[in-house]
C-alpha cells in the first residue's frame, strides 16, 4: 500500500516532465521554423537588392561618355554581379555570410552613391561647356552675318566707284555722207557713216589710252563687219565690233569721229549704235536710214 502511494506521485511527475519536454521541443522546433523563414526572406531581400545594383549600373553605363568613369562602371557592376552569384549559392541559415554580404552590399551602395555625384557633376559641366559653345557659335554667326553685310556693302561701294570711273559716250550722232563727203538723205547715194560723240569728263576715270569699239547694228540685228574675227570681250563672251578706235584720255570732255565705209548694201530702216570701252557699254544711239 505505501508502494503504491509513492509509485502514483512519481509517475504523476514523469508525466509532466514528459510533457513538459514535449513542449519545449515543439516549441523550439516552431522557432526554428520560423527563424528559417526569416533568413530566407532577408536572403531574398537581398538578391533582390544586389539584382537592382546590376541594373543600376546598366543605366549609368548609358549616361557617361567618360572611357575611364565608363570602365570604372563596368568593374564595379562586375563585382556586384560576382557577389550576387556568392549570395545564391549561400545557405539562408548561413547567418554569417549572409551578413558579410550585407556588408559589402553597403559597401557597393556607398560607391555606387560617389559615381552618381561624378557623373552629376560631368553632367553640369557638360551642360556648362554646351552653353558656352552655343553662345560662341552664336556670337560667331553674329559676326560671320557683320562680315558679310560689309562684304556686300563694300562690294556695293566698289560697284559704284566702278561704275563712277566708267566712261561715257554722249551726243551721238550719225551722218550719212555721199562720195563729196558730203550729208545725204538717199540711201543709194550712202558711201559712208560718219558718227561723232563725246567722252564725257570724269575726273575718277583712268587716264591713259583706252580702246573703243563701235558695233553698227542693222535693222535685223546683224552686226556690221569688216572681219568676222573683229572681236573684243564681253561678259563672258566674243562680240562682234565694226569700228575699233584708240584715244589718249586725260580725264576731260573728248570729242571723238569714227568713219565706217559701206561696201554692204544698206536698206532702209531702223540702225542702232553700241559703244563700248573697257567691257562695258558706255553708250547707245538709234538712227534711221531711209
Amino acid at each position: 500500500m505505501n508502494k503504491n502511494k509513492i509509485i502514483i506521485p512519481v509517475g504523476i511527475v514523469l508525466v509532466l516532465l514528459l510533457a513538459g519536454v514535449t513542449y519545449l521541443l515543439l516549441s523550439e522546433k516552431k522557432t526554428n521554423r520560423e527563424l528559417v523563414q526569416e533568413f530566407e526572406l532577408e536572403k531574398e531581400d537581398l538578391e533582390n537588392q544586389y539584382t537592382t545594383f546590376a541594373r543600376q549600373y546598366d543605366e549609368l553605363k548609358m549616361t557617361v561618355s567618360n572611357d575611364s568613369l565608363s570602365s570604372l562602371l563596368e568593374q564595379e557592376q562586375l563585382k556586384t554581379q560576382r557577389l550576387l552569384e556568392e549570395l545564391r549559392t549561400v545557405k539562408s541559415t548561413n547567418a554569417a555570410e549572409i551578413r558579410r554580404l550585407r556588408n559589402e552590399l553597403n559597401t557597393l551602395r556607398k560607391v555606387m552613391v560617389s559615381y552618381i555625384n561624378q557623373i552629376d557633376s560631368l553632367n553640369q559641366l557638360t551642360a556648362r561647356q554646351k552653353e558656352i559653345i552655343d553662345d560662341v557659335t552664336q556670337k560667331y554667326h553674329a559676326a560671320s552675318a557683320t562680315i558679310s553685310n560689309l562684304s556686300e556693302e563694300k562690294k556695293a561701294l566698289d560697284q559704284k566707284v566702278t561704275l563712277a570711273a566708267q566712261l561715257d559716250a554722249t551726243a551721238i550722232t550719225v551722218t550719212p555722207l555721199n562720195k563729196r563727203s558730203r550729208k545725204t538723205k538717199r540711201i543709194k547715194n550712202i558711201v559712208k557713216l560718219k558718227i561723232d560723240f563725246t567722252i564725257s569728263k570724269n575726273i575718277t576715270a583712268e587716264t591713259g589710252e583706252r580702246t573703243l569699239y563701235v558695233r553698227i547694228m542693222k535693222p535685223d540685228n546683224d552686226v556690221l563687219t569688216k572681219n568676222a574675227a573683229d572681236t573684243f570681250p564681253y561678259e563672258n563672251r566674243q562680240l562682234r565690233y565694226s569700228i575699233k578706235k584708240y584715244i589718249e584720255y586725260n580725264g576731260e570732255e573728248q570729242p571723238v569721229t569714227v568713219y565706217w565705209d559701206v561696201e554692204e548694201f544698206l536698206y532702209a530702216g531702223n540702225y542702232r549704235i553700241d559703244i563700248f570701252a573697257d567691257g562695258t557699254l558706255i553708250g547707245t544711239q538709234d538712227f534711221t536710214l531711209d
